[in-house]
């Protein structure tokens, strides 16, 4: 939780480049925002029993290993449809639709006051994956191939324009940084599960 509130100060105290492409301290910061957010949910669920890992406070909510479930799916989804744009040509003369600044993405994606409901391939009982472990297993393979182009990439993510997400076009490098925000995002809610009066001792 400490690692999770010292990352919400230092994006807030990040200062935003206007260049088209990605500096050397954007990479380092993107690489570290990545670590720390996986970091975070491993030490979160870290030795939670088969009980802990699937008690729900309500009917409608979701266990910790549902939140695992969605957080490893997504990250595939994510990953897959930034990919397949910086397959894509650059698109420079769309930079004028991103309106939000990487901070505003950040705190947007990370802000559980409101709430949104995921699509039906991301529910965790779509996903493929049987068990915590499963899942937790493919969030790490997945994150430590995102962590690592993000350290080597040469592409001009700036200049990539991703539409389609429900608060408008934001660019490839912002794109990155929504992955682990939306990690936070749902390691919020693992807290939560877990702070539940009735969240099962052992």
């Amino acid at each position: 939780m400490k690692k999770f509130l010292l990352l919400i100060a230092a994006v807030s105290l990040l200062s935003f480049t206007t260049d088209e492409t990605i500096s050397k301290k954007e990479k380092k910061f993107a690489a570290k925002f990545l670590k720390q957010s996986r970091e975070a949910i491993f030490d979160a669920v870290k030795d939670l029993s088969e009980a802990q890992l699937k008690f729900k406070p309500a009917e409608d909510s979701w266990s910790v290993e549902e939140c695992l479930k969605h957080i490893a799916v997504t990250e595939q989804m994510l990953w897959g449809m930034l990919d397949a744009n910086l397959k894509q040509p650059a698109t420079p003369e769309k930079r004028a639709d991103v309106k939000m600044s990487d901070e505003e993405i950040v705190k947007k994606v990370e802000d559980r006051s409101v709430k949104v409901k995921t699509f039906d391939p991301a529910k965790p009982e779509n996903t493929p994956f049987k068990s915590a472990g499963e899942a937790l297993a493919s969030f790490k393979q997945d994150r430590e191939k995102l962590i690592d182009y993000t350290k080597n990439t040469t592409t001009d993510l700036r200049n990539h324009v991703v539409a389609g997400l429900p608060f408008g076009p934001i660019d490839g490098y912002q794109f990155i940084l929504f992955i682990p925000a939306h990690t936070n995002r749902h390691l919020q809610q693992i807290i939560e599960v877990k702070a539940n009066p009735n969240f099962p001792k052992s």
